[in-house]
């Protein structure tokens, strides 16, 4: 669904594409893609709300628990809660709730993590062993690259927030119908930004009063149906709303030295560690020049601007 007056741009879909074809020609575009017709192993078929419930018994998982469609992680309009994951299964394939915490038509969110998510990265192989067997991951990348691999598991309706990863992703949709929307990377200035995440909720209907710049933002789109492997690369924004219940699998991958990441980073979503010393460098320039007049303030803010474009900018962005 694109806004009013502006119409989304749909993200390629390719069949038959294997790693040599996707490193030479489309991994160099750096844009989103929808790799379609892939291997992906036994989850496709095997991957049923009873199977998936009984795979996994009655481990307790940690959850977001939303009482409204479009959770919002900066306002923090979701509670956590745990539940046995054959438990979480069953109540995030429902539609309304006999038991619940918030209301009876509350969405369920699953994002796995390590062991202590402060310390380990997610991986499939280790949070969910037996679901690991099913799953044949696309080897697209030397394996020294590998960064995490996060189960996911989502209700119908629910709708993630606007955000960016620091790696390049393989989203994988197992079962389920997903619809995501992108931004490019240099659209960044439009979507008002407050960290790794847009404050622009709802991408559909966005208060173009408060955030006026947004229609400025290229909206791409795609829908994605069980088998679809999804490319994003790395700093491309993306919205994501499951149209069904869905269970997902992304894998992350590092593009970057290894050096470039912080290694306290555990979700992939940091900024690279340069990054975030440039921008602590530009918040005390800003500071500085608070001590100047606001006449002053502006001519010189406008200068560094200047400045940042004529050094930095890309000119070959279409």
């Amino acid at each position: 669904m694109a806004r009013p007056g502006q119409e989304a741009v749909a993200v390629p879909s390719l069949g038959g594409v294997g790693r040599e074809r996707f490193l030479r020609d489309i991994y160099p575009q750096r844009k989103p893609v929808v790799l379609k017709g892939m291997e992906l192993g036994s989850c496709i078929t095997k991957w049923t709300v009873d199977y998936l419930s009984q795979a996994e018994g009655s481990k307790e998982v940690k959850i977001h628990v939303s009482a409204v469609p479009q959770m919002d992680f900066l306002s923090k309009n979701f509670v956590y809660r745990t539940l046995p994951f054959n438990e979480f299964v069953r109540r995030a394939a429902e539609v309304k709730h006999k038991e619940y915490f918030l209301s009876e038509d509350e969405k369920y969110y699953l994002r796995s993590v390590g062991e202590d998510a402060r310390k380990d990265v997610a991986d499939i192989r280790k949070q969910f062993p037996v679901l690991a067997d099913d799953v044949q991951i696309p080897e697209y990348f030397d394996k020294e690259q590998f960064f995490s691999s996060v189960f996911r598991i989502s209700s119908a309706g629910l709708q993630l927030w606007t955000h960016y990863d620091v790696m390049d992703n393989f989203l994988i949709q197992v079962t389920g119908r997903k619809r995501v929307v992108l931004y490019s990377p240099q659209d960044v200035p439009y979507l008002y930004l407050s960290g790794t995440k847009s404050e622009v909720l709802d991408v559909d209907n966005p208060n173009f009063e408060k955030y006026p710049l947004f229609v400025k933002a290229k909206r791409y789109e795609c829908y994605l149906e069980a088998g679809d492997v999804l490319f994003i690369p790395a700093l491309w924004f993306h919205n994501v709303i499951s149209e069904e219940f869905g269970v997902a699998v992304n894998v992350f991958w590092k593009h970057l030295p290894a050096e470039c990441y912080d290694k306290s980073d555990t979700y992939g979503n940091k900024d690279p560690m340069v990054a975030s010393r440039a921008i602590q460098i530009l918040d005390r320039a800003l500071k500085t020049l608070e001590e100047l007049p606001e006449e002053y303030r502006d001519f010189y803010a406008r200068r560094m601007v200047s400045r940042i474009q004529e050094k930095a900018y890309r000119n070959d962005y279409g």
